[in-house]
């Protein structure tokens, strides 16, 4: 038992040693590429633009459905004026960033897995190795710095989206005064808890598009399967672990900006 946790925590190690070394790379790999703004623009239509939608969709119904539950919490207590600052604390500083990153997991993240382990059985990948061009820095580069760019500014949206939401549950259904509501919002918000959203953000977003493009990536070394079973395989292990690393690194990183 002792030898078999043993190899496992040395499995884990590995592995996040591997992680990290593919996306540094990566990065590295990417600033020695030429046209590399044509290439980023490409990656943030693909991280931000096309994961906007959800993003927004989801922000609005968490702020609806926080607007309602926090107003009958809260009262309780006779304390329904601080619904403002309850429901944009709680988005700013949890919900948003969490939120965003699983939803931009979902559906960006899952497709770029499923490109990159396509690309690998079809033997793409290493083309681009015979003709001298990194594959880190040509496929996975860009999209790396897009989530850089892409994240914090969905975050940015999911929170202002959900604090509405959160305006339409407690003053236009709840008769919560709207003046009481967006002044309480005004007056507890910090910029503090705005950038400690966006450190979350970014971290969150380096972090799972690394995972699910290692995971796509080394497809004919991880999946248990060949073919395009391996490719599906790939695909849903990216999305769990990565999902699983958000809440992770959430708890940690909180842990040191409290």
């Amino acid at each position: 038992m002792i030898r078999s946790l043993g190899h496992s925590t040395l499995t884990i190690v590995f592995e996040l040693g591997e992680i990290s070394t593919f996306g540094w790379g990566a990065i590295r790999g990417f600033f020695g590429q030429r046209k590399r703004l044509s290439k980023l623009t490409q990656a943030i239509h693909e991280t931000g633009l096309r994961c906007f939608p959800i993003v927004a969709t989801v922000g609005l119904f968490t702020g609806l459905v926080m607007g309602l539950q926090l107003y009958y919490t809260l009262v309780k207590f006779g304390a329904e004026s601080a619904l403002g600052a309850a429901v944009s604390l709680s988005l700013i500083r949890e919900l948003g960033p969490v939120l965003t990153a699983l939803m931009i997991v979902g559906q960006s993240g899952s497709a770029m897995a499923s490109e990159l382990g396509i690309q690998r059985n079809d033997e793409q990948i290493d083309a681009l190795q015979t003709m001298s061009v990194d594959p880190l820095g040509f496929l996975v580069g860009p999209r790396l710095v897009a989530s850089l760019v892409c994240f914090p500014i969905l975050t940015a949206i999911f929170d202002l989206i959900g604090i509405f939401g959160g305006y339409l549950s407690g003053s236009v259904l709840l008769n919560v005064d709207s003046g009481v509501y967006w002044n309480r919002v005004y007056e507890t918000v910090a910029w503090a808890d705005v950038q400690g959203g966006y450190i979350k953000a970014a971290i969150f977003g380096v972090i799972t598009m690394t995972i699910c493009a290692y995971r796509g990536y080394n497809t004919h070394r991880k999946a248990s399967y060949p073919g395009v079973r391996g490719v599906s395989e790939s695909s849903t292990r990216a999305v769990v672990w990565s999902s699983v690393s958000v809440l992770v690194a959430d708890y940690l990183i909180t842990s040191f900006l409290i």
